[in-house]
This record gives structure tokens, C-alpha cells and sequence, in this order.
């Protein structure tokens, strides 16, 4: 998995949206459904917000500054978390898996982990 990894330059310009190349196809879908795929997405989200903070360079009182971007910040991440399942989903399908895959997949490793922790099958009953 590591040799297939973007690079930095690489991992911002799929933070921003792109397509990553196909031999990294593997890793993108790794990265919408591992453990921690909702902070990579909280993370890939900081960096498209981040030159929104460039505004705290603008004249006028630091305080209205600071705040106007912290606003900022918490709008757009509201925003962000609000669609996460939508776009790990668009960012699998983007990289040539079919659509539910990331979906699916999350479902079966939360289901593994919690046979393992508890021994027995924990799905809802309506499904």
C-alpha cells in the first residue's frame, strides 16, 4: 500500500477534488473507508479552508478578523461534515469503484470489528 500512496503535491490536489492516478486507486478507497476516514476528511477539508484564512490580513480590528474566520472555518466544516458520506462516496467512484462500494465497505469493517469485540452478530434488526 505504501508505494501506492500520492505524493504531497499529489495528496493536495486530491484534497481539492482531483483525480488522483490509478495505480493509487487501492489507497483512495483505503482512505474513505479505514478507521479513520471521517478525520482524513476533516483534514482534507482544513486544507481546502485554509486559504480562506488568509482574510485575517485584511485591514480593520484583529478581533472581527479572528472571528470572521473562525466563523468562516466552522461554516464551512458544518457544511463539510454535513455531505462526508456523500463524498467519500463520489471520491471512490471518481477513482473506478462502483457506486455503494465505499459504503459497503465501511459497513462490513464496523461489522467485523464488533463481531470480534462482542463475539456476535450486532446488526440492527431491520436489516
Amino acid at each position: 500500500m505504501a508505494t501506492n500512496r500520492p505524493g504531497p503535491l499529489q495528496w493536495i490536489w486530491y484534497a481539492y477534488g482531483g483525480k488522483l492516478p490509478d495505480r493509487c486507486a487501492d489507497w483512495v478507497l483505503h482512505d474513505v473507508t479505514c478507521r479513520t476516514w471521517a478525520l482524513r476528511h476533516f483534514a482534507r477539508s482544513l486544507v481546502q479552508l485554509a486559504p480562506f484564512c488568509l482574510l485575517v490580513l485584511l485591514p480593520g480590528p484583529l478581533s472581527i478578523r479572528i472571528s470572521a474566520v473562525a466563523l468562516g472555518l466552522l461554516v464551512g466544516l458544518f457544511y463539510s461534515g454535513c455531505y462526508i458520506g456523500e463524498t467519500a462516496e463520489h471520491r471512490a467512484i471518481k477513482h473506478g469503484h462502483p457506486p455503494g462500494t465505499a459504503r459497503e465497505t465501511r459497513e462490513i469493517a464496523r461489522d467485523v470489528r464488533l463481531a470480534g469485540k462482542y463475539g456476535v452478530d450486532h446488526r440492527p434488526w431491520w436489516r
